[in-house]
């Protein structure tokens, strides 16, 4: 089963922290939806899978026309060989939302949201330049929850305007919401951000990583007391309502990426599409794809393995090294692991390596240092 991302790369504003691929200025959406949907067709043999899960991100999908949203998924049903129970997500944010889109998002197709909340505190939400206020979060959700059940929401942790009993009440208003999904991130400093450059120019005070690792331990005790599973790094889901998109990634499932920046990936190699607007609608016109390419060696198949199962709640499996890779690729991957294994941030346990809770905030790390460096 195969999945599939579409790229919306237009947003009403820019987030100061945000490092993905947008622009605020929408005059080319028009063109951007039909060179999705060209690309679509020029690149309907890419995966031979059934389509188990469809995922409209961005960018801020839900930006979209009804109109251009339909016309979008049609042609991904005729295209591709899409499962009759395929989860189907929309990002939205929470300024989109009004009860006429949300019933014609159902009426689409939509079957599952992930609304951009990021923080109901309204000095946090000035602070990352959102376009929505903490009143219209909570009103957006209080809506949703009426037509949809199956809903996630972001929240990001460790800004310097949110302090550990607000980031506590975060938390407890999404529980008090019903919201069965929660995607949770440490605000990261990334490169060439509005962030970087405030911080850069002392504007804005910089990360505090002992907060981040408080918020994380909060977050941990609290979702656990309240019966959700902690299955990857940063996501935390009640029984039946994991990710199934997101979920195979970090199973190696294929998947074909559409839009400015999407990636695509089939076992063997990664591709990735042009990150300017103007010069991928240009390439589409002309009936080409304009993106690069890399062929993944054994060692970096391996890699990427440890990096996406160490994040999850089963972790990696040892056999599954020694299969694919050789024994003695499985027993060095294990003796790296020792030192971890002494620290109490990994556990072996019946052939698989797993986080601890206290490895979990340094996942990342710990899977940098049980890479292969064999070319």
């Amino acid at each position: 089963m195969a999945g599939i991302y579409i790229h919306i790369p237009f947003c009403k504003q820019a987030c100061h922290y945000c490092n993905f691929h947008f622009s605020t200025q929408q005059k080319q959406l028009p063109q951007m939806v039909k060179a999705i949907v060209q690309e679509a067709q020029l690149r309907k043999d890419y995966i031979q899978e059934q389509v188990a899960t469809v995922y409209l991100g961005g960018g801020t999908p839900s930006l979209l026309s009804i109109d251009d949203l339909q016309w979008i998924l049609e042609q991904l049903q005729t295209l591709f060989d899409i499962d009759n129970n395929a989860e189907i997500t929309l990002e939205a944010n929470p300024d989109d939302i009004t009860e006429d889109k949300l019933l014609a998002w159902k009426a689409a197709g939509i079957n599952r949201l992930s609304i951009g909340v990021q923080s109901f505190i309204e000095a946090d939400l000035q602070w990352m330049n959102r376009a929505h206020d903490s009143k219209l979060a909570m009103a957006s959700l209080q809506l949703a929850v009426q037509y949809f059940d199956n809903i996630t929401i972001d929240l990001i942790y460790g800004t310097p305007t949110l302090s550990d009993e607000q980031w506590a009440q975060n938390i407890e208003t999404a529980l008090s919401l019903n919201i069965p999904h929660l995607s949770c991130y440490a605000l990261t400093v990334e490169p060439k951000t509005a962030l970087e450059k405030l911080i850069e120019k002392k504007q804005l005070e910089n990360v505090d990583a002992d907060k981040q690792a408080r918020h994380f331990e909060i977050l941990l005790t609290t979702l656990a007391q309240n019966g959700f599973e902690h299955y990857e790094t940063s996501n935390f889901a009640k029984p039946g309502f994991r990710s199934r998109h997101n979920s195979s990634y970090w199973q190696g499932k294929h998947y074909i990426g559409l839009g400015p920046s999407a990636h695509s990936f089939n076992s063997v190699s990664r591709q990735w599409n042009i990150a300017n607007n103007a010069l991928y609608i240009k390439g589409i016109e002309q009936g080409m794809v304009p993106f690069e390419m890399e062929i993944l060696t054994a060692t970096q198949q391996l890699n990427e393995y440890i990096m996406t199962s160490l994040r999850t709640m089963e972790g990696l499996s040892l056999k599954k090294v020694k299969d694919r890779f050789g024994e003695e690729k499985g027993l060095a991957v294990l003796h790296r692991a020792d030192k971890w294994i002494v620290l109490q941030q990994i556990v072996h346990q019946d052939g698989f390596l797993q986080l601890t809770a206290k490895g979990k905030f340094m996942a990342d790390g710990i899977a940098a240092d049980l890479f292969s460096e064999d070319v």
